[in-house]
């Protein structure tokens, strides 16, 4: 083989792998899983804590163990699961576009409920129901389903 064949059996299998991944398109390898919305959740969390301090003012959101929490107002909290139920990328919470959640990987948006408003995604976000708890040493939030 001379320089010139093995130099077109490189570029044609080079051009071959990268067709394969671009007809592979956005779709899971056989086999993979993104991440499930986590069940049976029950967890507090408390807001006075600079952890959790970005939900002490309305539009901030934090990610807990697979779930996003975000503040709505002073006392509404809203919590879905935290990754995209289209290629499982973290979703982040935009007061801007009417309390939605979006997915910088292509784009999805989902309600404040997680219900899908523009695709690719076609599955909702899990929701989980949120309770503001007064304390001593100030406010908490549970989040459970």
């Amino acid at each position: 083989m001379d320089r010139k064949e093995f130099l077109s059996l490189i570029g044609m299998s080079a051009g071959a792998f990268v067709l394969s991944r671009c007809l592979q398109g956005c779709s899971a390898a056989p086999g993979q899983a993104y991440p499930s919305p986590p069940t049976n959740v029950n967890f507090t969390l408390d807001l006075w804590l600079p952890t959790y301090s970005p939900l002490n003012s309305n539009g901030g959101y934090v990610y807990y163990d697979g779930i996003i929490v975000a503040r709505v107002s002073p006392s509404t909290y809203i919590a879905v699961s935290q990754y995209c139920t289209h290629q499982g990328t973290s979703v982040v919470f935009q007061t801007t576009n009417n309390n939605e959640f979006y997915c910088s990987e292509k784009g999805a948006t989902f309600s404040s409920s997680g219900l899908v408003i523009t695709g690719p995604a076609t599955v909702a976000l899990q929701q989980y129901q949120t309770q503001l708890i007064n304390t001593i040493n100030g406010n908490s939030v549970r989040v459970y389903s």
